[in-house]
């Protein structure tokens, strides 16, 4: 799958006349919203919210509804064909649907923190960095969107989750040093989650795996692995079982590489200590 500009997320209207033509698609065929749900190996929910309107209706999952509901590819063409709004990518769209309902996530960061351990102050002097800049509406509405994706650590049953962070990231004052004592003091906070691994990769290792750059390996809740980037010209969505393989050895490698979990709050401790 190559990295390039993709759709962007849709206008709310329309996605609502979709999920209308999906409601009756599916009635049409006999189907409730849980037996639909089962077949396609997702929650209830996700079909309700794709019907009502508040969740996207993405282009794979609207294949196979077309095939099950013999709609002959008119839901793909209501997707294809849904007016955008610049907010998400739709690769990005697509990553947060499977992150919300993972079970298990992996996330290497190199750059800044992972936006599932930020503060709301952290995160959004991270996205005020941008150039060019977001406006204040825009803004508003990124670091909302970021900070209300933390609900997945907090779900009845939250998903494991592993996080490897270059050490420079946190010494970074992105924001100042008020900013940053507060999001140093989350991660000492978050550490302590179970379920939760946190670990630094030290500036003093003479080996990272992760030079290439930041990614996300995330488990579905039917098992399926896939893996997430995001860089400079765009995000790619990873499928492909080879490619997702080799992203899952590297990051094997650097657990090996990183401090230990228990050394890593230690270096949070003495980074709050010379605060």
């Amino acid at each position: 799958m190559s990295t390039r500009k993709m759709p962007r997320k849709k206008n709310f209207s329309s996605m609502k006349m979709l999920g209308a033509q999906l409601q009756a698609a599916r009635k049409a065929a006999g189907y409730t919203q849980r037996e639909l749900a089962e077949l396609l190996l997702v929650d209830e929910e996700t079909i309700a919210s794709i019907e009502q309107g508040r969740r996207p209706l993405l282009p794979d999952l609207a294949a196979l509804l077309d095939e099950i509901l013999d709609t002959k590819g008119m839901l793909s063409a209501g997707v294809a064909k849904l007016p955008e709004i610049d907010q998400f990518p739709m690769y990005a769209e697509q990553y947060m649907v499977h992150e919300r309902e993972a079970v298990t996530l992996s996330w290497y960061d190199n750059a800044v923190l992972p936006g599932l351990l930020q503060t709301e102050a952290y995160a959004r002097a991270v996205l005020s960095e941008r150039v060019p800049a977001f406006d204040e509406d825009d803004l508003a509405v990124r670091v909302a969107g970021r900070i209300g994706r933390q609900d997945i650590l907090h779900r009845k049953y939250p998903p494991t989750t592993s996080f490897i962070v270059w050490e420079p990231a946190l010494h970074l004052r992105i924001g100042g040093d008020g900013i940053r004592h507060e999001q140093l003091r989350h991660l000492r906070e978050c550490a302590e989650r179970p379920g939760l691994s946190l670990q630094f990769l030290p500036t003093r290792t003479p080996a990272n795996a992760g030079l290439d750059g930041p990614f996300i390996l995330l488990e579905t809740a039917d098992h399926q692995h896939l893996a997430y980037t995001e860089g400079q010209r765009g995000s790619q969505w990873v499928a492909d079982l080879d490619e997702v393989s080799a992203m899952a050895r590297k990051y094997a490698m650097l657990r090996s590489q990183a401090m230990t979990p228990g050394d890593s709050t230690g270096l949070l401790d003495r980074l709050l200590g010379d605060q």
